[in-house]
């Protein structure tokens, strides 16, 4: 006899989303205009890009002694639609202190996906949510089948851009909400796409 279909919820507040104890398997979920929504598992590439700019804006905020910090696949609010998003990009910056019981990243300045090929649409849409935090001065999304990235940064009135600014192999990733900038091809060490 075949098991019945596991079945979510109806719409859910982000209040509630935080409150459920999940569908009963190990699937990650993000809430979408109050729809819990399924994460795929990252794979090996994906993992290794964001563990490596992750490594490197860790090392460089510390360097520098700043209060900002790196939290890897932090809980996002988007302004727009509050009651019923919470998004988790693959990394985030904050300024802020952590507190105890903090279940989202307070005052996000950075966000970053990695972008994969099958994921393109929602990762686009992520992006566009997080635009929509009074807080957020940028957003980065890296390629996983290629060595590219786009940079999206608000400008002193406060608007974003109509487009992203592409980098691409031999250029270099400057991440001006955080004064960190990088070459490219770091973020590819120890992927396929690593230049040999």
């Amino acid at each position: 006899m075949a098991e019945p279909a596991l079945r979510l919820p109806p719409l859910m507040t982000v209040a509630e989303f935080l409150d459920w104890p999940g569908d009963g398997t190990d699937t990650r979920y993000e809430l979408v205009d109050g729809v819990p929504r399924a994460m795929a598992p990252a794979s090996d590439a994906h993992g290794t890009i964001m563990m490596n700019v992750g490594f490197i804006m860790m090392n460089r905020l510390r360097a520098g002694k700043g209060p900002c910090r790196v939290v890897g696949a932090p809980g996002i609010q988007p302004h727009l639609g509050a009651d019923w998003n919470f998004r988790i990009p693959d990394l985030g910056v904050t300024c802020s202190p952590n507190r105890q019981g903090e279940l989202m990243m307070p005052l996000p300045v950075l966000l970053i996906e990695v972008l994969s090929p099958g994921n393109a649409s929602k990762t686009w849409e992520n992006v566009r949510a997080y635009s929509t935090l009074p807080s957020v001065r940028e957003i980065l999304v890296l390629h996983q089948s290629r060595v590219r990235a786009e940079s999206l940064l608000r400008d002193q009135a406060g608007h974003w851009p109509s487009n992203p600014f592409v980098m691409e192999a031999g250029q270099h990733v400057e991440l001006t909400s955080i004064a960190v900038g990088f070459a490219i091809e770091e973020a590819y060490i120890g992927t396929h796409l690593e230049a040999g």
